[in-house]
């Protein structure tokens, strides 16, 4: 014999409570809609653009965390150290350098820096860091360091070109024109070039060059320049005969070009005054070695007849 369970039916407030949670979840999924559908609206991407954006980020993401983990576990290293060895092994490695562009300096020098290369594979040629060390050497002002497949590295070098001596305490060292250090010289190799001497003097000679541009004339004859007191140059010229500027760069040029001026006028080099002193603004001092101690006093361009090279 069954027995029929009948449940109670729902009451009336049961009943109004459920539809009434219902039409909560209606409203809420039709404003998450409509919130998401504005967010979208504002975005210059279609939903399936977004798709793709969101997938390639993920892709991304995972791309980086196994390329970390390969390197925390050595792998393109490994791989790397493989890829040289294949090449190596298919005669792409370092067995000839050549050098090109050397003159003065020391050419063992570079090839003491090339051959550290030798027999290794072309792979593994740091490039960079061989030209880095060329360049600590005092001669070269640029290098360029290229592969020759399949054995051979071309390093192609830029000298510095000397312009003058520098005069120190005990020895010559050879400049470029902007004052860098080549290399020390005898006193013998260093005539016929311009000797610069005096404290800071090396830090004054892109200035001195500018001085000299200023009278191309006497430029050439231009023996020594000796800076006084940090602060000003004395030019002695081929003559043994000494000039004098004064202090700053508008100041010397000016009287530079003026005694250049008197020069040709009154041919000033090459006569018996043994020292020009242009220190003062509207005089130049003239010093006469039969007259010892004893000192012209001169307007500056009136030079008279006692001062030409003819007297």
């Amino acid at each position: 014999m069954s027995t029929t369970i009948r449940r109670k039916a729902k009451t009336a407030r049961k009943s109004a409570a459920a539809q009434g949670n219902k039409a909560k979840v209606r409203t809420a999924r039709a404003r998450t809609g409509s919130a998401v559908d504005m967010a979208m609206g504002w975005l210059p991407f279609s939903e399936e653009q977004l798709h793709r954006i969101f997938l390639f980020a993920i892709l991304g993401g995972a791309a980086v965390l196994a390329w970390v983990v390969a390197s925390m576990a050595g792998l393109p290293t490994m791989a790397e150290m493989q890829f040289a060895q294949v090449a190596s092994d298919a005669g792409f490695e370092v067995k000839r350098v050549e050098v090109r562009g050397v003159k003065n300096i020391n050419e063992l020098k570079v090839y003491e820096k090339a051959l550290a290369e030798r027999d290794r594979s072309m792979t593994m040629v740091d490039l960079d860091g061989l030209r880095s060390e060329l360049l600590e050497l005092s001669w070269v002002k640029d290098a360029r360091v290229s592969r020759q497949l399949p054995d051979t590295l071309v390093i192609d070098i830029v000298e510095r070109k000397p312009s003058a001596v520098l005069r120190k305490a005990d020895h010559f060292v050879l400049i470029d024109k902007s004052g860098h250090e080549l290399e020390t010289v005898s006193r013998k190799n260093a005539q016929g070039k311009l000797i610069v001497s005096g404290p800071g003097a090396g830090q004054q000679v892109v200035a001195l060059s500018q001085l000299l541009e200023a009278a191309p004339a006497l430029k050439p004859r231009v023996a020594e320049a000796e800076w006084i007191g940090n602060r000003r140059w004395n030019l002695t010229f081929q003559t043994g005969q000494v000039l004098a500027l004064p202090e700053g760069g508008r100041e010397a040029a000016s009287s530079l070009v003026t005694f250049a001026r008197l020069d040709g006028t009154n041919r000033l080099l090459g006569g018996k005054v043994t020292a020009f002193d242009m220190r003062a603004k509207d005089r130049i001092y003239l010093r006469v070695p039969d007259e010892e101690g004893k000192e012209l006093a001169l307007k500056a361009g009136a030079v008279p007849h006692t001062a030409q090279a003819g007297d």
